[in-house]
């Protein structure tokens, strides 16, 4: 959309279950007169052993994961065809980091191939020299720390926290090749701004040799309240309505907004852990869980007593939210987040402080970014993966933690202050980075002026 608005025709590739998901805001956008295009490639699930209707990969168990990436990389030849078949040609291809097959459609059709991270420079440059100079070698437990060579700040991370992008067993073929894709790309966009993480991004350039552009923060794209929260979908206007109106009758940074993303589902007493150390914390609150009706009937039982009991004070929200007009309502003065790059860039945006409980991936190192580089963030102490343990804890995070880490950023205090802060400094920077004269807005119009066609039909790169 961003690409769209300044110009650009866009067409955005997507599968039946995402393209649904998305055609409320392509349907708005265009409507509004951008020049964006849905496509949506069907999966040949039954190909590679999927089941009919695996497009969602939240319904895929974890032993067919690898055979859905199996399933994306067939779309290489019906994309070939469709962007040879609907004109005008196109001039270059984004694609998201783990498509690895883009790699022989964009060498197909001449054209270059720039990759996607929806995480930021901080994250991508730790993993990177972590591997470059084997900072694993010779260590033998999974879970002991390890300085990050090649930077100016101290930071330790270990191999459970960042063993490199899908570097998990069975996925060893994948990684190479999105390993060997990231090297071969023609350039990198990043939702990210320079002003936040500038040695990041002009060391990850460096240490990959290519360009780097950062567009972020672009949930700032959505700035109107009917896109925030509907992106034309009658339902969830309704629901936003409902969340805006409970927060107008509380007091400015009073509330404590609790999210844990659209993947992870906590084990049934980590979630009647946390919806007790919430009630005990005394702060209002909004919880999301993403899909309550996953839990039996003791979690069910425990959310609606705990519903009845802070009545008024909590809010639980079951299913979709609209999480970035929440963030940005003067209500909230908290983010309890899984430190997954868009719900962290999206606090750093609102310029709020966050209480951070990684879970995998990018998660850790995002917890470092906000925690000991940043300065925002109160770490809720989880040091390993929660999603492939070893052990088999049913709780990670007992009940007074989870107080002790709301009232750290709710309640005041030196410290408090401090990070609350530079929260609100970052959301400054972050705002006027994709305004006129901002680094986001002028890295978006240079990587479209460098793929543009010009009157010969040449792309000006």
């Amino acid at each position: 959309m961003l690409l769209a608005t300044h110009g650009a025709l866009a067409s955005v590739v997507a599968t039946p279950y995402n393209a649904a998901r998305i055609r409320p805001t392509i349907d708005f956008a265009r409507r509004s007169g951008l020049p964006i295009r849905l496509v949506e490639l069907p999966l040949d699930c039954a190909a590679v052993g999927l089941p009919e209707g695996a497009d969602d990969v939240d319904k895929i168990p974890p032993a067919l994961h690898t055979n859905y990436f199996d399933a994306l990389a067939l779309l290489a030849a019906p994309l070939e065809q469709h962007l040879r078949a609907h004109p005008p040609y196109p001039t270059c291809i984004v694609s998201d980091f783990c498509h690895s097959w883009t790699v022989g459609v964009a060498a197909n059709l001449n054209v270059p191939r720039l990759s996607l991270y929806s995480m930021c420079a901080f994250c991508l440059l730790c993993q990177h020299n972590v591997e470059r100079f084997n900072s694993y070698e010779g260590v033998a437990d999974d879970n002991e720390p390890v300085v990050v060579p090649g930077l100016e700040k101290r930071i330790e991370v270990t191999k459970a926290q960042a063993p490199g992008f899908f570097r998990a067993p069975g996925f060893d073929h994948l990684a190479d090749a999105i390993e060997c894709a990231r090297a071969k790309a023609d350039g990198v966009v990043m939702n990210s701004f320079l002003e936040m993480e500038p040695e990041y991004v002009a060391g990850y350039a460096a240490a990959r040799n290519m360009k780097v552009w950062t567009i972020g923060p672009v949930s700032l794209y959505h700035r109107y309240a009917a896109t925030l929260a509907a992106r034309g979908n009658t339902t969830t206007a309704i629901a936003a309505d409902e969340c805006i109106r409970w927060l107008d009758g509380k007091e400015p940074n009073s509330v404590a907004y609790v999210s844990f993303g659209s993947i992870v589902h906590a084990d049934p007493k980590q979630v009647m852990e946390l919806g007790l150390g919430l009630e005990a914390s005394g702060h209002p609150f909004i919880w999301v869980l993403k899909n309550p009706d996953h839990y039996g009937e003791a979690v069910r039982e425990f959310l609606g007593d705990l519903e009845e009991r802070v009545a008024g004070r909590g809010m639980l929200i079951k299913g979709w939210s609209p999480q970035v007009l929440i963030l940005n309502h003067a209500a909230v003065g908290g983010f309890v987040t899984h430190c997954g790059w868009n719900s962290t860039l999206e606090a750093i945006a609102a310029g709020l402080p966050v209480v951070t409980w990684p879970h995998f991936s990018d998660q850790f190192l995002n917890e470092k970014l906000a925690v000991e580089v940043l300065g925002i963030g109160v770490s809720i102490g989880v040091k390993e993966p929660l999603v492939w343990r070893i052990d088999n804890k049913e709780i990670v995070v007992g009940r007074a933690v989870v107080e002790a880490a709301v009232r750290s950023i709710m309640d005041g205090g030196d410290e408090g202050e401090g990070r609350r802060r530079k929260a609100l400094a970052l959301s400054e920077k972050a705002r006027a980075a994709v305004q006129e004269g901002g680094s986001s807005l002028a890295n978006l119009l240079d990587l479209i002026k460098r793929f543009e066609v010009d009157a010969g039909g040449c792309t000006t790169e």
